[in-house]
């Protein structure tokens, strides 16, 4: 996913890139030789962030690359422009960056996330031999950028691959080669051993497919180590069901699995990392079909936990199928569970597409993921677990509805639905994210994106690291 933009050619010597922060800019300027001083004036650069101006060499070549920049929790994106922008040749972020360890990783970052492409599906143009190379130092502050952006990518490009080659089998690859690249044990629970093995929730949505639904189960690390317990929606596709979506409101549904992305990109940065935490990762992968097989709307539906759910509606099939596999993870008590969905379109009403909101119930959980996510600009935005609202997922013929009857707060009720099954974890939250980008903007292409990764991997590296 970056190996096109990396340098890999030692002769090479790279163009330096000079970052110049905005506030700095004019007495930065002053200390420039008069031509220097010409070319800047002629061209209108003014050291902005996210600008970029090339300055010519004494042969009539690239002499060096100017990008303006604020040393803030943005600065990511100031130098994520950079990739597209330069002519062929290669680059190096400045030497004297090196001391400056935070902005160089954020550099270092934003210049991996520039050069993100997913053209899987594209035959080649013959311009990646042509496209800049960044040649990055060896230091600590570049290994750590890789690594968040490998994990970035990663969540990225499973959700930007369509439907037809990203089913739950597909999906139990994607995290068998995950697991085989870091020594992790994976496993899955499979069609009808869901029914045997007390996972009915899952396999009642997923059996309307002819693709398997399945529970994929990764573990990682010391089993005697904090337990990191994520959970991540994998609904490859879903058409609603019965409740049909419209044919406008399905064209993104291929994302609809987009928290399983996420938390195979965070379990990616946790393990190469090598955090001492006991990770599992749980991902009931499904599709949400119309067939014969299909369930209907007002069915009953059981649960591993045990609780009946009337369905009040078949596109609200997410909170059904994680209620298994939150079931399973508060079995175990763990130190931290996270879980992350494509939930409700009304969390995108209420915050937008940018924002994910955040469910929990631990203070001291909620604070620090909306902390660090406000520090890292991973922002996510904290709506209560609203106790007045618990009596709308009440049912006349079950223990309890999988929607309300009311238009109102529907993040809300869904979050209280999964805390019905994630009772008994001391520390949960629940992510409800778009994981997509509309429009393109330096470093965040159109497509599947990452939302709230980097927050929970640096909050889980802050309390649990070495």
């Amino acid at each position: 996913m970056y190996d096109h933009i990396i340098a890999n050619d030692p002769s090479a010597t790279p163009t330096p890139i000079t970052p110049i922060a905005e506030s700095g800019f004019e007495s930065w300027l002053a200390q420039q030789p008069d031509a220097t001083k010409s070319w800047i004036s002629a061209n209108g650069f003014e050291g902005k962030r996210g600008t970029q101006l090339l300055l010519p060499g004494k042969d009539g070549a690239v002499g060096s690359v100017l990008v303006g920049y604020v040393d803030d929790a943005k600065a990511i994106w100031d130098f994520a422009g950079l990739p597209n922008a330069l002519p062929a040749g290669t680059y190096a972020l400045s030497d004297d960056l090196t001391d400056k360890e935070d902005l160089y990783e954020k550099a270092a970052l934003g210049l991996y996330l520039g050069g993100y492409r997913f053209d899987r599906y594209r035959k080649d143009d013959g311009k990646k031999d042509k496209r800049a190379k960044i040649a990055l130092h060896d230091i600590e502050a570049a290994k750590r950028a890789e690594n968040i952006a490998r994990g970035i990518g990663l969540a990225r490009d499973l959700i930007n691959v369509p439907a037809n080659d990203m089913g739950p089998a597909e999906l139990e690859e994607a995290a068998r080669g995950l697991g085989a690249e870091f020594g992790a044990n994976v496993s899955a629970i499979v069609g009808m051993d869901l029914l045997a093995q007390n996972y009915p929730a899952i396999h009642t949505v997923g059996h309307g497919s002819d693709r398997d639904p399945r529970l994929i189960d990764l573990t990682w690390g010391d089993e005697n180590a904090p337990k990191i317990t994520l959970v991540g929606k994998g609904v490859c596709f879903d058409t609603g069901g019965y409740d049909l979506k419209p044919s406008s409101n399905m064209l993104l549904m291929k994302k609809d699995m987009g928290g399983s992305a996420q938390v195979l990109g965070l379990a990616r940065m946790i393990m190469a990392a090598d955090l001492p935490v006991r990770l599992r990762v749980l991902i009931p992968a499904v599709e949400n079909m119309v067939s014969g097989r299909a369930y209907r709307p007002s069915d009953i539906l059981q649960t591993r936990k045990g609780i009946t759910v009337e369905v009040g509606n078949t596109d609200a099939e997410g909170r059904i199928v994680l209620s298994d596999a939150l079931t399973e993870a508060a079995s175990e008590d763990p130190d931290m569970l996270l879980d992350f969905a494509t939930l409700t379109g009304a969390a995108r009403v209420a915050l937008g597409l940018g924002l994910p909101a955040l469910f929990s119930n631990d203070d001291d959980l909620a604070n620090g993921l909306m902390e660090t996510g406000m520090a890292e600009n991973d922002p996510l935005w904290r709506l209560p677990l609203w106790d007045d609202y618990r009596s709308q997922l009440d049912s006349k013929a079950a223990d309890m509805n999988n929607i309300s009857g009311s238009p109102f707060g529907g993040a809300i009720i869904a979050a209280l639905f999964l805390d019905r099954f994630a009772e008994g974890a001391k520390s949960w939250a629940h992510i409800d994210l778009m994981a997509w980008n509309p429009s393109d903007r330096p470093g965040r292409p159109t497509g599947g994106e990452a939302q709230g990764i980097r927050a929970a991997f640096k909050l889980i590296k802050d309390r649990y690291g070495k």
